[in-house]
């Protein structure tokens, strides 16, 4: 069902993204704890979440920090980390790019795995009508505020959080959580297949360098099915043509 007015669709955008900041927190709560023992002050933190707002590549950049990895290693995590957002606004393009700039900036800042992933859903099921970039916007900005309490609770009241409680654990189940339902065909779940194990095979590199190598095997498997189906699409219909 379409949404009738912006009203219902942000609320609705909010609604969606409730059930998924309770895993979020901890996340967040990690990454303003990491940064802050690293020696940064707690402004700059919150500061520079602010700025950036790249939970994974934070997090991945704070962490080879802490491992006193060189800057080229640590840029180019980071660099790849982020390119997903790259195929993340080509995806959403076709229907985000006819708005006006006072909407796709900040839109475009407000980006991330969440608000893509419970938007694009909605998008190719065309249950969206005129508002869908409402409903976009409540699910970012939702997520946005979240992500930075998150941290900002880190920051300032990272020591108390006793280290048995395992923080770390809930970072692969947020992404966990969006990946499964953005799972829909071969290309994807091929794709999807080959990061995860290449990441466990990997995991031993140092520098973090596994998750770098996982996301680029991904990518590339994910580029290359497509290929594979479209060439064995269009081998179908020239057969089909000459017939």
């Amino acid at each position: 069902m379409s949404f009738t007015n912006a009203a219902s669709a942000w609320r609705a955008g909010i609604k969606v993204l409730l059930p998924i900041a309770p895993g979020v927190l901890p996340f967040g709560l990690v990454t303003g704890v990491t940064a802050v023992n690293l020696g940064f002050p707690p402004e700059m933190v919150v500061g520079m979440t602010a700025l950036f707002y790249a939970g994974a590549a934070q997090m991945a950049a704070l962490q080879l920090l802490g491992e006193s990895a060189t800057a080229p290693v640590i840029l180019m995590t980071v660099l790849v980390i982020n390119m997903r957002m790259l195929m993340y606004s080509a995806s959403l393009a076709p229907y985000l790019g006819p708005l006006k700039r006072r909407w796709k900036w900040p839109l475009s800042y407000m980006l991330s795995d969440q608000a893509y992933a419970l938007s694009i859903l909605k998008y190719t099921d065309r249950s969206m009508g005129a508002y869908g970039h409402c409903y976009f916007a409540g699910v970012a900005v939702s997520m946005w505020l979240v992500w930075m309490f998150s941290v900002t609770v880190g920051v300032f009241l990272g020591a108390q959080i006793p280290p048995g409680w395992s923080l770390d654990f809930a970072i692969p189940l947020v992404f966990l959580v969006l990946l499964i339902p953005a799972i829909r065909d071969s290309s994807s779940l091929v794709a999807a297949l080959v990061a995860g194990a290449v990441a466990v095979l990997a995991f031993d590199l140092p520098y973090n360098l596994g998750l770098l190598l996982a996301a680029i095997s991904g990518i590339g498997t994910g580029v290359w099915m497509e290929l594979c189906l479209e060439r064995r699409t269009d081998t179908s219909a020239l057969t089909e043509t000459g017939r």
